[in-house]
């Protein structure tokens, strides 16, 4: 006998649901590491600038974002713990899902060559999901 095939929407959800608490998880393990103050998260960029791979215009943008690290890194704590709590509570999916698709990949260019680079693509790709849903399909459920 074959087990009930699980709605789309369902699995959607899910990845919607664990989306949102690995976002919650980063905002409180980041926020432990010191990340999110200026000097914290000035050092951490200036790391992915001088070790990493990305490309030189990639890396001009970090070092200005680790230049306003007094005005970013809480912009980036925000975002973060905003994805996370929006994206478990259901509220405004597809466009804080896309938010934080593009959100990941600008962070998956930073790390180029500093970490794993499948690290990111799997949330990158959970998360392009939710925001390529029709609107039509979504509202069936």
């Amino acid at each position: 006998m074959r087990a009930p095939a699980a709605e789309p929407l369902t699995l959607l959800a899910i990845l919607r649901l664990m989306l949102g608490a690995m976002f919650v998880w980063v905002f409180f393990e980041n926020l432990g590491k010191g990340l999110y103050t200026p000097e914290g998260y000035a050092s951490l960029i200036r790391y992915y600038i001088e070790k990493g791979s990305a490309p030189l215009a990639w890396k001009a943008v970090m070092g200005f974002m680790a230049g306003h690290a007094a005005i970013v890194a809480p912009l980036q704590a925000t975002a973060e713990l905003g994805f996370g709590v929006l994206l478990v509570l259901g509220l405004a999916s597809r466009a804080v899902a896309l938010a934080a698709f593009g959100f990941l990949t600008s962070l998956w260019v930073s790390e180029w060559g500093t970490a794993w680079i499948w690290e990111l693509l799997v949330p990158m790709v959970v998360a392009a999901c939710p925001s390529l849903v029709s609107p039509r399909c979504a509202s069936r459920s």
